[in-house]
């Protein structure tokens, strides 16, 4: 009786212990989300101010040309800043005029350019845009610089601050959701920083990664769980290399793809290209281990049927074994892309750690990729790049849910057309 008692408080408290890992793991798991949320969220709305742009002729085409070769190197920064003054006209020194043009971000003179480009007749006439404001005035209205600060421990002056009041009041500013985000690659300034280039990056690295992992991976499975002999050393050999490999710090490979793919082949550095094949190389053990398992769990009877009717060794494994264990190698498949998509050491010893601004056109251009554009921003520490960490660490877990939900559906629906 006493064993008895003794035995179920002990079941108890195991279940109170697990009851309490489990609060635990969920606590730690939701505290990391509500601070990456936190510091995140702000950075999908960017503050523009509005201004009142003369598109001077004097300015732009003197000589009445109408070409744009000859207006392009038009001073178009000229514009922004007639526009400033004309919103503060008795800021006259030229010190307070440095202060006041550094209000806006060096994008709107881009953004001016454009706008002639697209409409070479909106020369000699004037126009209301919303161009973009600089990081400090950015973390000014989003509260992340505060206002009752002591001059000295904000980076907004009280004259700045009070230009920045009288456009507020003037409604002459405003935030907007951040499309410069999604359009846009890398920049030194936080507020025309975006991670599109790293985002394209990232999935052309995993269309190599699984163009090449996925059907080496299931097909190396397939021959060592069906056709290879269980008595040779060789395959042995092989069987525990594998693995081992799936134990490798990924750094190693990494190592790999410098001494081979750059050194020796002489493949372009920091492109996609060498970046998916250094993750296949790294994701094959993670695919070849769960499609054996995958394929283990397919009940023998399966095959003996298909062979008992007269199907060949092959025709047995590829039409009835391996169909069956193929949600479980999709999982599988998936779970290991998803791993090689957080991967940032084999990246940065190939050199996608580079400050690439332009988005990537292909698979062999220079490019990043999401892990590495997260430890580039995190290294800095303008508080623009604060937000934006946390917000590149978003899309990547939104990136990753994603892929995991595809790696359901694809098992759910394999699984109902097995049936």
């Amino acid at each position: 009786m006493n064993n008895l008692k003794s035995r179920l408080a002990k079941e108890k408290r195991f279940e109170l212990y697990g009851f309490i890992s489990v609060f635990l793991a969920l606590s730690l798991l939701s505290l990391l989300f509500i601070s990456i949320f936190s510091q995140g969220y702000t950075a999908f709305e960017e503050t523009r101010i509005q201004l009142k742009i003369n598109f001077e002729q004097d300015i732009l085409d003197p000589g009445h040309t109408k070409d744009w070769s000859v207006i392009k190197k038009s001073n178009f920064n000229l514009l922004v800043k007639n526009s400033l003054s004309e919103i503060f006209p008795d800021t006259t020194k030229r010190k307070q005029k440095k202060k006041l043009f550094k209000l806006i971000s060096s994008s709107a003179e881009y953004q001016l350019r454009n706008e002639v480009k697209n409409n070479l007749n909106i020369i000699g006439t004037s126009k209301k845009l919303w161009v973009l404001a600089d990081d400090d005035v950015d973390m000014l209205i989003k509260g992340h610089i505060k206002r009752n600060l002591p001059e000295d421990e904000r980076r907004i002056d009280n004259k700045e601050l009070e230009w920045i009041v009288t456009l507020e009041s003037k409604k002459y500013i405003d935030k907007f959701f951040n499309k410069t985000l999604f359009t846009n690659g890398d920049s030194a300034e936080p507020e025309q920083s975006g991670v599109l280039g790293a985002l394209i990056g990232s999935l052309f690295a995993l269309t190599i990664t699984l163009a090449l992992s996925f059907p080496i991976g299931v097909a190396t499975a397939v021959y060592l769980e069906e056709f290879a002999s269980k008595n040779n050393k060789f395959i042995d050999f092989i069987e525990v290399n594998i693995n081992n490999l799936a134990a490798v710090p990924s750094i190693i490979f990494g190592l790999l793809g410098l001494a081979i793919f750059l050194n020796f082949f002489g493949m372009p550095r920091s492109a996609p290209l060498v970046g998916g094949m250094v993750l296949a190389v790294m994701t094959l053990p993670r695919i070849i281990i769960p499609s054996r398992a995958a394929l283990k769990s397919v009940p023998p009877s399966i095959k003996e049927g298909a062979l008992g009717v007269g199907a060949s060794n092959v025709q047995a494994v590829f039409h009835h074994v391996v169909p069956v264990a193929l949600p479980g190698m999709l999982t599988g498949t998936i779970i290991g892309m998803a791993q090689a998509l957080g991967e940032s050491a084999p990246l940065l010893i190939i050199g996608m750690v580079a400050f690439i601004v332009d988005i990537p056109q292909s698979m062999t251009d220079p490019s990043t990729a999401l892990p590495i554009q997260i430890y580039l921003w995190a290294d800095t520490p303008e508080r623009g790049f604060v937000e934006r960490t946390s917000a590149a660490i978003m899309v990547l877990l939104l990136f990753l849910i994603v892929m995991n939900s595809l790696a359901v559906y694809l098992r759910k629906k394999f699984e109902k057309d097995i049936n």
